[in-house]
């Protein structure tokens, strides 16, 4: 069995780290450069850079950060925001990225991500998912009531959260990976930043229809949650952000919980 991996994430506005609730009222959250080295000398497994305002202000990722923090690290790094297309992938690679996480473009254009896993390999090739939950009546329309839904979906939203289009998020996540994509990078909007836990059944719904691994985002608060998130809803990893940039917790104190309660972490 593989060993579970613990991935904070530097989400980037205007080249500071930010972080707010369920994608709202973002807050400063210090220097990308300086909260990438503080994350690998803790141990952490990934690194995942988010430009969150990119793809929204239709422009590119910030290279020369990237550039910045991959010659400070030597842990995996993943980039992502405003890639458009091959050529893109291709720079953020050169610039010290290990993967590449698409998002956006990856719902407007989803040929990208065949053509991307083609030319660079699945591996590196990581599809973003950010979700928010709605209840469905008997017909398949959205409803406002609870009581009288029928079911649970979840619909994806690009655009940094900002746009909701017509997509199912299992279905998008079967659809990414038919497509080519070696990894999901899976965030719910609706306990984003809550620290009540992470959407255990969100989770656990796209990681039992992929066989790529999960990557789970969205409401770490305790060790707990990282436990309940990676041994009871099937995530292959955990992401987290304000619980680390505001040292609640450290990757290695979450790393030696799991350990504890037997599941398997690189220490």
């Amino acid at each position: 069995m593989l060993t579970k991996r613990i991935i904070p994430c530097l989400d980037i506005k205007d080249n500071r780290v930010v972080k707010g609730v369920k994608f709202l009222g973002l807050k400063d959250a210090g220097d990308p450069v300086e909260a990438a080295k503080a994350y690998d000398r803790q141990g952490a497994d990934e690194l995942v850079f988010l430009d969150i305002t990119a793809s929204f202000e239709n422009r590119k990722t910030l290279i020369e950060l990237v550039e910045a923090i991959a010659e400070n690290i030597y842990m995996p790094f993943t980039v992502g925001g405003g890639i458009r297309d091959i050529g893109d992938i291709r720079d953020l690679l050169n610039a010290g990225a290990d993967k590449v996480s698409i998002n956006t473009q990856a719902v407007k254009l989803p040929e990208l991500i065949g053509l991307s896993a083609e030319k660079f390999g699945s591996q590196c090739i990581v599809v973003a998912i950010d979700a928010k939950s709605h209840m469905v009546n008997d017909k398949g329309s959205a409803i406002s009531h609870k009581p009288q839904a029928t079911s649970k979906h979840w619909q994806v939203y690009i655009n940094g959260g900002r746009t909701p289009v017509d997509l199912d998020a299992i279905e998008w996540a079967k659809t990414a990976a038919a497509l080519g994509a070696g990894e999901i990078l899976l965030t719910s909007m609706d306990f984003d930043g809550t620290k009540d836990g992470y959407d255990l059944e969100l989770t656990k719904a796209v990681s039992d229809n992929v066989s790529i691994p999960v990557i789970a985002s969205g409401g770490a608060g305790r060790p707990e949650h990282f436990y309940d998130v990676l041994a009871e809803a099937g995530a292959d990893a955990a992401l987290a952000a304000s619980l680390f940039h505001y040292q609640e917790l450290t990757v290695k104190q979450v790393k030696e919980y799991l350990s504890k309660k037997g599941v398997r972490v690189r220490l």
